[in-house]
């Protein structure tokens, strides 16, 4: 009986301390990400659902259709602003397996506009070298549009300026099932399959998780929205809708994601701890426990500029 339970023991110690080494291997990944202009940390990648364009269209007495085209113009604005503000990565909801529900007429006039989109930008955004992808199920789209994604995306495929994914067609939780069907194929061992594994069988599966997830139009939920990558995502809504959003909401979003404090996992000592070690400085965690805040104009400790 004691025998056991010092397997039991030694069991659990194994188990925690496997963990903590995870969980620290995955702090650093996350630690290594992060990216500065003028002391304020700028998210490597921005995710964005771009709600609003029904509302915005019928406030002004106009189409949906309408006000799905002044989103496209929002779009052009938010890829240049990205641009400047040197985020390298977007990726925007386009129109996701749920969208099918919306009137025909609407549904068909997005397919339009999305086609429309393709042949006119296509070419502007691989001359400022940005590299395009969609990102979602291409079974259900006519096969014009198809053919279409797939020349965009091997036209602008050495491109390195930005990135700009693309869902369409896309829920989180169709790409999980969509995993889940490729591991089962995979003939993977269930004993194999860890969230590597299943990271590796998403379409996102050579792309980094979003820093920051930007809802506009007010609501506070990610809509089957990269439901996975989004576990440690930061969150920020507006009530801007979609086709108003422009510079100073931008630059809202870059300052909310720069106050936060993310620990990764981590206590606000541990950090001022590790910070003041790398910095060769004597203060003890609890002192400096407040110099792992950020302060009011977003900047973050050194800790974090690994």
């Amino acid at each position: 009986m004691a025998k056991r339970r010092i397997r039991n023991l030694r069991a659990l110690v194994r188990a925690f301390f496997g963990g903590a080494r995870a969980r620290e291997a995955e702090r650093q990944a996350e630690l290594g990400r992060l990216r500065f202009r003028d002391g304020q940390a700028i998210p490597h990648h921005i995710a964005f659902i771009m709600d609003g364009n029904g509302r915005w269209a019928t406030s002004r007495h106009l189409p949906r259709s309408m006000g799905h085209r002044a989103g496209v113009e929002a779009l052009r604005r938010v890829v240049r602003l990205c641009n400047d503000y040197h985020v390298p990565m977007l990726t925007v909801y386009a129109f996701s397996t749920e969208n099918w529900g919306r009137p025909a007429d609407e549904v068909s006039a997005l397919m339009g506009l999305l086609w429309e989109t393709i042949r006119t930008d296509v070419d502007r955004l691989n001359s400022e070298g940005v590299r395009l992808r969609h990102v979602g199920r291409l079974e259900g789209l006519d096969q014009d549009i198809q053919d279409a994604i797939h020349w965009m995306e091997d036209l602008t495929r050495n491109n390195d300026k930005l990135e700009l994914n693309v869902c369409f067609n896309y829920g989180g939780r169709a790409e999980l099932v969509d995993a889940v069907h490729e591991i089962i194929a995979a003939k993977i061992p269930p004993d194999q399959v860890t969230e590597e594994t299943i990271s590796s069988y998403l379409y996102t599966r050579d792309l980094p998780d979003p820093d920051l997830i930007v809802r506009t139009g007010g609501e506070m939920r990610l809509s089957n929205y990269l439901i996975w990558q989004a576990a440690y995502a930061e969150y920020y809504s507006t009530a801007t809708l979609w086709p108003d959003f422009g510079e100073a909401d931008l630059v809202a979003a870059l300052d909310a994601y720069a106050s936060r404090k993310r620990r990764f996992g981590k206590t606000d000592a541990q950090l001022a701890a590790e910070s003041n070690a790398e910095n060769g400085n004597d203060a003890s965690p609890v002192e400096a426990a407040g110099d792992a805040n950020p302060s009011r104009n977003g900047t973050y400790p050194q800790a974090a500029r690994h």
